[in-house]
């Protein structure tokens, strides 16, 4: 009798064990709140003009250089992850960018904000590059398209968490006066915003007794044992990158990446001031968004285990988001605003269902930590220039609206080219022995 038939059908999430949901969730809350404690900037980007007296380019700066040295975070950490397993960076990573997103909240001058968020950087890249392979290296390799959608999801869980942050906390500050600046219009509300960014070091408690290490990095270490390996390249594993079998991965992840950061960054950061600048509440808009996003990314993700593949899947988010644009940034009815939010979220940010599964399917095993984590963030460095020049874009005479829609439809067509210049991954096996 076939296998096949005699195989039990169950639910999906009865093929995933306690101890791989386990995991799932701390990758998950790891990424939420790493989304939390960056996307709590964009609200309060007002906020900080007013209080250092800075123009709208540098107040995008304050996105550019963290997104810059996020690449110093992932290279970091996945390099680690490779030599001492996922989850230690994953720890230190988080610890880092809570420590770094309270600090900013007392800066003095834009000068200190702008080194703290650089800093902060740091260690929101490295969350993603240890947390993404511990995750995906767990589970079953048919469910990994969708695990990768439902991972990718907690960036913009946390992106409603920093808007229900901004609607109930800030106001309640924003009226007390600010110790720590002299302007005038400065008050106390951004900073706490700031400071609400301490929370997720108490993740770290919790991922150090209750989650397990990847058990294919495990598999890997006693296989390099076995064989006697002592090679620079396993100990560090950037090397291997740069060979010439993976060199062309390594490129061509980075450049899709860069793509993907370029469109994400023109929609969703200068997106909350461009609804205060039309005097609404940016909650319903941003919730809207990203509630459009959490369940486009998991559907995307799910339907590139089928006949779309990771390349059909991404493709077609992309062109259906760049359609989507005129609509995301009208401003002729409120009821139009929020329905070009919820189908911007769902298709525009709908291609990250993909990128985590797609980046670790790229790599072998011996660099599956650094690989993704460098690709993701080279990525990361390229679009961190998107905040600064639409930001030097309103300066110079363009709406908000008009800036992110160029900069949307550009990037998105990016997206579409860039992921045909690799190969299909779908179904890729991972092994301790895959080099």
């Amino acid at each position: 009798m076939n296998d096949a038939v005699k195989q039990p059908v169950v639910p999906w999430y009865r093929e995933v064990n306690r101890q791989q949901w386990r995991v799932f969730l701390a990758t998950f809350l790891g990424w939420l709140l790493d989304g939390f404690d960056f996307t709590i900037m964009t609200f309060i980007l007002v906020d900080i003009q007013n209080s250092f007296t800075v123009d709208a380019a540098l107040a995008g700066a304050l996105g550019t250089v963290t997104l810059l040295f996020r690449l110093v975070g992932g290279l970091g950490a996945g390099i680690m992850a490779d030599r001492w397993g996922r989850k230690l960076p994953l720890m230190l990573s988080i610890l880092w960018f809570s420590l770094f997103a309270f600090l900013s909240g007392f800066s003095t001058s834009y000068a200190v904000l702008f080194t703290f968020r650089a800093l902060f950087g740091i260690g929101m890249g490295g969350e993603w590059a240890a947390g993404m392979p511990l995750a995906l290296e767990h589970w079953p390799t048919r469910l990994r398209g969708l695990a990768s959608g439902l991972l990718q999801g907690g960036w913009y869980w946390g992106y409603i968490l920093s808007a229900l942050t901004f609607s109930f906390v800030y106001p309640v500050f924003n009226e007390m006066p600010d110790p720590f600046s002299a302007a005038p219009e400065s008050t106390l509300g951004w900073r706490v915003m700031f400071w609400t960014g301490v929370i997720p070091a108490l993740l770290v408690l919790w991922i150090r007794t209750g989650v397990a290490e990847s058990p294919v990095w495990l598999e890997r270490q006693r296989y390099l044992k076995a064989q006697g390996s002592n090679v620079l390249e396993n100990r560090v594993s950037v090397v291997r990158l740069f060979r010439p079998d993976l060199l062309w991965a390594t490129v061509q992840s980075s450049l899709l990446i860069s793509a993907f950061m370029l469109s994400y960054y023109s929609i969703s950061f200068w997106y909350p001031t461009f609804l205060r600048d039309l005097n609404l509440d940016p909650l319903r808009y941003v919730v809207g968004f990203n509630g459009g996003a959490i369940v486009g990314i998991a559907l995307w993700g799910s339907a590139s285990e089928g006949r779309l593949g990771r390349r059909g899947a991404v493709t077609l988010a992309a062109l259906t988001g760049v359609a989507a644009a005129p609509l995301f940034l009208t401003t002729s009815s409120n009821s139009l605003l929020l329905v070009g939010a919820i189908l911007m979220g769902a298709t525009g940010g709908g291609i990250w269902g993909m990128a985590p599964a797609y980046l670790t399917e790229r790599f072998p095993t011996a660099v599956r930590g650094v690989g993704p984590g460098l690709s993701y963030h080279v990525g990361a460095a390229v679009g961190s220039v998107t905040p600064f020049v639409l930001g030097q874009l309103q300066d110079g005479g363009m709406t908000i609206g008009g800036a992110m829609l160029l900069s949307i439809v550009i990037s998105g067509l990016l997206v579409v080219a860039m992921v045909w210049l690799g190969p299909e991954t779908r179904g890729r096996q991972f092994s301790a022995s895959d080099d």
